[in-house]
């Protein structure tokens, strides 16, 4: 549901009155947001974003998930890592190494990741800033395990990495999925030595490394951080997003029209949306139980197989965190559905119409996009469970409903997010990789 026609200007001035109780639109975003990037680096994470070769079975990469043609989702409710074949809504089980499970949650957009501003990563937080840690990160890992990477958005790449259903691939299949399943992923012979000795075995790779890295030309071996680093400068080059049009309005070179100022004055005032959609990336990076439907798997700890996803009170142990997630940044939003954690709805509208009013008595109407998969038979479970779905809804604040016309209204203002150079990308996708894998083009 994407409104593109704004008209009837309203300043800006009277758009910030009516915003009512927060009445301020917030600072535009400036160099000072975003960390600097080297070209030859992010050069360099490009390639590595777009290879195999950081997969298990060197059949998936980073690309394959967080693709331009979707917004940098995969188009799903809830995808196929490995084990599939294809791209997005054409994916579908591989027939001859088929997936165990879906992915538990959506495909994350990548807009903006690198942003000062960015505190927490994954819907449940699982790596986030943390000034009291020595490396200034908390996650599950050992202190240790995160030393050496540049940034969260860089520390961020060790999970996927090491999932058996994301890209390591399943126990028995490859030895980076066999060093994860005995628990060895730091030093010799661990996952990220593996993988970064395959890395350091192609020419082309270890003089690129040796050109951005000078220790690595002074001798160093390529180390998974190194790789990492790599990629996150490539994310923040290519899809860093500040030139929508609510970026000029920030900057105070126009104005919101129409439906879009109405829907910004409800976003900002009654509708209450920037009480968390906070600041010029529109989130506050906490975390909040929405009353969101649960799909699928969901998000369990190693080895468990249940459907239950408890969101944050996985990462916190507390009560209090159950059926929490991370208040998702919202540019490009309108371009990058499914939305939800579990990407329950396919259309933006019914989206904002249930998350405004989380504990409200409309029905979920069942619809997503899947992936072609026996997997997908198992979608419905947890809503299909009484005691989970009153739990989930148990967990939620009271909304504030709204009219059909005034989700327009706010739809119309969310469209004015899109970012058409953020969405098309700056460096692109590679015709090839040093690896010689196929690309996900």
């Amino acid at each position: 549901m994407v409104r593109k026609t704004l008209a009837g200007a309203i300043p800006l001035a009277i758009c910030a009155t009516l915003a009512g109780a927060a009445p301020d639109l917030p600072a535009p975003l400036t160099e000072a947001d975003f960390p600097p990037v080297d070209a030859d680096e992010a050069a360099l994470g490009r390639l590595l974003f777009w290879d195999p070769i950081l997969s298990g079975n060197r059949n998936i990469s980073c690309g394959t998930c967080h693709h331009p043609r979707f917004a940098t989702g995969d188009g799903l409710s809830l995808g196929l890592g490995e084990g599939g074949q294809g791209l997005g809504p054409d994916r579908v089980s591989d027939p001859d190494n088929p997936p165990e499970q879906l992915i538990p949650r959506n495909a994350p957009p990548l807009f903006n990741m690198s942003a000062r501003q960015v505190t927490a990563m994954f819907a449940d937080g699982r790596i986030e800033v943390d000034p009291d840690k020595p490396s200034g990160l908390r996650t599950p890992m050992a202190e240790e395990m995160v030393a050496g990477f540049d940034s969260l958005l860089s520390a961020q790449t060790m999970f996927p990495v090491l999932s058996q259903d994301e890209m390591a691939g399943h126990y028995s299949e490859n030895e980076v999925a066999q060093a994860v399943r005995q628990g060895f992923i730091t030093g010799p012979d661990g996952a990220w030595d593996l993988l970064s000795r395959r890395v350091a075995a192609i020419p082309d790779y270890q003089a690129r490394f040796a050109a951005v890295y000078p220790e690595i030309a002074a001798g160093r071996p390529i180390g998974f951080t190194d790789i990492s680093n790599a990629i996150a400068a490539f994310v923040a080059e290519e899809w860093r997003s500040d030139t929508a049009p609510f970026d000029a309005v920030l900057r105070g070179e126009a104005t919101l029209q129409g439906a879009a100022a109405r829907g910004a004055a409800l976003f900002y005032g009654d509708a209450g949306c920037a009480a968390c959609h906070s600041g010029p990336l529109l989130s506050d990076f906490d975390f909040h139980a929405m009353g969101q439907p649960q799909l699928g798997p969901g998000k369990a700890a190693r080895f468990e197989r249940h459907a239950r996803d408890e969101g944050r009170m996985r990462v916190t142990g507390r009560p209090d965190d159950a059926y929490a997630f991370r208040t998702p940044p919202l540019r490009n939003v309108a371009e990058t559905g499914p939305w939800g954690h579990a990407g329950a709805y396919p259309d933006l509208g019914a989206f904002v119409a249930q998350h405004v009013d989380p504990t409200g008595t409309g029905t979920y109407a069942r619809r997503v996009i899947l992936p072609e998969t026996p997997l997908a038979d198992a979608v419905w479970r947890v809503l299909d469970d009484p005691e989970e779905t009153a739990a989930i809804a148990a967990a939620a604040s009271a909304g504030r409903p709204l009219d059909p016309a005034q989700i327009d209204d706010i739809l119309a203002f969310l469209d004015t997010l899109t970012d058409p150079q953020a969405l098309e990308g700056r460096l692109g996708i590679p015709e090839t990789v040093p690896s010689g894998l196929p690309v996900d083009r």
